[in-house]
């Protein structure tokens, strides 16, 4: 398994367990999170899908460090995983900062 590979599961698993565990904020039980979610990756396949086709790449992904799965497109899914522990650690930080702030 690919060093890509491993750092994505790895920042998904620390980011649910970081919610469910500590945070505790109930982000994944809101529908505007996974809204939120779907515009993100409808996003990201335009432009990662763009990036990363196979046929003219602008960015290219050495085969030995992620698992060579590429869906939809030629998008590496990994980016995908990596792209839910971003946005998902950027909306848990802000909802955090702002029920402090609220106290």
């Amino acid at each position: 398994m690919g060093e890509y590979t491993v750092l994505t599961l790895l920042s998904v698993v620390v980011v649910v367990v970081l919610e469910l565990a500590w945070l505790r904020t109930g982000i994944f039980r809101s529908l505007q999170f996974w809204l939120t979610l779907g515009i993100v990756f409808f996003f990201q396949c335009l432009v990662d899908g763009w990036l990363t086709k196979l046929s003219a790449p602008i960015v290219l992904y050495n085969r030995e460090q992620f698992s060579g799965i590429r869906f939809p497109w030629d998008i590496p899914v990994e980016d995908f995983g990596f792209g839910f522990a971003m946005v998902t650690l950027t909306l848990l930080v802000w909802r955090t900062l702002g029920r402090k702030e609220n106290a």
